[in-house]
């Protein structure tokens, strides 16, 4: 492995593009997941993405995408066309940009054939084309497979590194790459970005309580996202540098401005910031109470019992038939009751009861739950009815145990 070149000229990274090369991408065969974790590692760290292509493995094509996106940004990333065959064009694409030619780097021939030697396989001419290496390239190792990545400094110091497309390849070397090299490098602006999750709202709803004001605003920005478990309220802001006449403002002052407002509005639907998922965000109750949960639910085709699956302070997660036709179990008493019965026969600390029913194209959603301290009963509906009306059903009963478990242990904690 080779230390990498001296650089002409130092340049901060601020803006960046994300290439995903492959034909098994733009042909629908692979979902690419690559580009939306490139993409939103760089954008917490300040880097503004500001363009994601997918591209087949046609050298013309990726040479060109190379070309221009370091017209435009300072930062080329690209994933995939690493490996040993002829239609894995990455490296012919960037060293033709480059106007270089790529060889057989010695020390990388060596790790190579010790790989296929240690598994007692023949070594395939094939195989050197993942040696290969251009002189304004320094090489990423590859602890998990036989592609190397590259990083290759131009000489008004933007930057293009090229990695493996396989994730599990991928994301360590991205990892590496982003908290150490790039970091030095001099990376992004004074951005910064935090997101609100938001339960028991539409995205529509959210919209319109914030207003086009705030939506439409540029820095800080104020966007929503209807993701399948949350409405995402995603706040970005980049610093405001001094002027002559004006002291500058940082991205957190920013943040913290726009937070209020719309934390204002909207507070009593946050459950969540940044990526926690239901799991998370209960476990985290539970954890602080040190207690378990055990759940039936009711015609929900065991949606709540899917949120939650493999989770340690799950004991006991049932999934019983429409409540109609159910003839047995705790179901078939009050819902009260048919919690505490829950919470008593499993032995968890909290028993919670859902029932899911169709009603005029929705789903009507009752939810039960008895803790040590409490019993609480809700009642919501779930838009759609069907296989969304039970996820959303799921979902209603998840808000409605967070809310409750973040009463418990709270003194003069307000309801709900």
């Amino acid at each position: 492995m080779h230390d990498s070149p001296a650089l002409p000229l130092q340049r901060r990274l601020e803006t960046a593009e994300i290439l995903s090369i492959g034909t098994e991408l733009t042909s629908g065969e692979t979902r690419d997941t690559n580009a939306g974790e490139l993409a939103r590692s760089l954008t917490e760290v300040g880097v503004e993405v500001t363009r994601l292509t997918a591209l087949p493995d046609r050298r013309e094509r990726v040479e060109s995408a190379f070309r221009a996106a370091l017209e435009r940004v300072d930062l080329v990333v690209s994933s995939g066309g690493l490996g040993p065959t002829p239609d894995d064009l990455t490296r012919e694409s960037i060293a033709a940009v480059c106007d270089e030619v790529p060889e057989v780097d010695p020390a990388l021939e060596r790790w190579l054939r010790s790989l296929w030697e240690r598994r007692g396989l023949p070594f395939s001419a094939i195989n050197l084309k993942q040696a290969w290496r251009i002189p304004s390239a320094s090489t990423i190792a590859n602890p998990n497979g036989t592609a190397p990545g590259w990083w290759v400094d131009r000489p008004d110091g933007r930057v293009v590194i090229l990695l493996p497309g396989p994730p599990s390849e991928m994301r360590p070397m991205w990892q590496a790459t982003l908290t150490g090299r790039l970091h030095e490098r001099g990376l992004g602006a004074d951005r910064q970005v935090r997101t609100l999750r938001l339960t028991g709202i539409g995205e529509s709803a959210v919209a319109d309580q914030l207003g086009d004001e705030i939506l439409r605003q540029r820095n800080p920005e104020v966007t929503t996202y209807a993701r399948w478990d949350a409405v995402d309220v995603r706040l970005a802001a980049s610093a405001v540098p001094a002027s002559a006449d004006q002291p500058g403002t940082s991205a957190a002052a920013l943040l913290d401005a726009v937070e209020a407002v719309v934390l204002d509005v909207l507070g009593s639907h946050v459950w969540a910031r940044g990526t926690t998922a239901w799991p998370e965000a209960i476990g985290a109750e539970l954890g602080r109470l040190g207690w378990t949960l055990a759940i039936q639910e009711v015609g929900t085709g065991g949606a709540l019992g899917a949120l939650f699956r493999d989770q340690p302070w799950l004991l006991r997660g049932e999934s019983l038939a429409a409540a109609g036709v159910v003839g047995r179990g705790p179901a078939t008493a009050g819902p009260a009751a048919a919690a505490g019965a829950v919470r008593a026969a499993s032995g968890a600390s909290v028993g919670l009861l859902l029932v899911a029913r169709p009603r005029a194209g929705d789903t009507t959603v009752s939810v039960a739950i008895e803790t040590p301290t409490q019993r609480r009963r809700e009642r919501a509906t779930a838009f759609r009815d069907g296989a969304l009306g039970h996820s959303r059903a799921a979902l209603s009963a998840a808000g409605i145990l967070l809310r409750v478990l973040r009463t418990e242990g709270v003194s003069d904690a307000p309801p709900g």
